[in-house]
């Protein structure tokens, strides 16, 4: 038997300490929570994924009563960039939430498994790391891949 720790490269910013676009994607994620459908949970999420055509589209939670039947800030964003820009490959995604008291969260929060596992597909797809900023309102971890986020993925690479 063997044990062995996975180590994954991330680092912690401010939102000064980003680049000008790093910025604009952590805002437009920000403004997405807003747009939230979220009666259930109270809990708000947006995403903003930057694709290399340059375009950025956005995307939210989306909530229903006939659980699990809603999606996902990460999937609806990931989903709709795709089918509009089929063309186009994901470079990165920023991810922000509003608590149940309606502010930002203090510290970021991170896609559940299967947000992780979609947005694989489209990392492989991109055929390069797909760059993943998870925003809080006191700190921004920047991990350099979808990969990196989930050790030990499905995947055929």
């Amino acid at each position: 038997m063997k044990t062995f720790d996975i180590t994954i490269p991330v680092v912690e910013a401010g939102f000064d300490e980003l680049t000008p676009q790093q910025q604009q994607l952590v805002t437009l994620a920000r403004k997405a929570t807003y747009r939230s459908y979220a009666p259930y949970s109270k809990f708000s999420v947006g995403a903003a994924i930057l694709l290399s055509n340059g375009e950025i589209v956005t995307g939210s939670n989306q909530e229903n009563a006939a659980y699990p039947s809603g999606l996902c800030a990460e999937r609806t964003a990931a989903f709709y960039a795709h089918a509009t820009y089929p063309e186009a490959r994901f470079t990165s995604i920023a991810i922000a939430a509003r608590g149940t008291d309606g502010n930002e969260l203090p510290d970021p929060i991170s896609p559940c498994g299967a947000c992780r596992q979609a947005l694989l597909e489209y990392e492989k797809l991109a055929g390069g790391p797909v760059e993943v900023m998870l925003a809080g309102k006191n700190r921004i971890m920047i991990f350099p891949s979808v990969s990196s986020t989930l050790p030990y993925c499905f995947s055929e690479f």
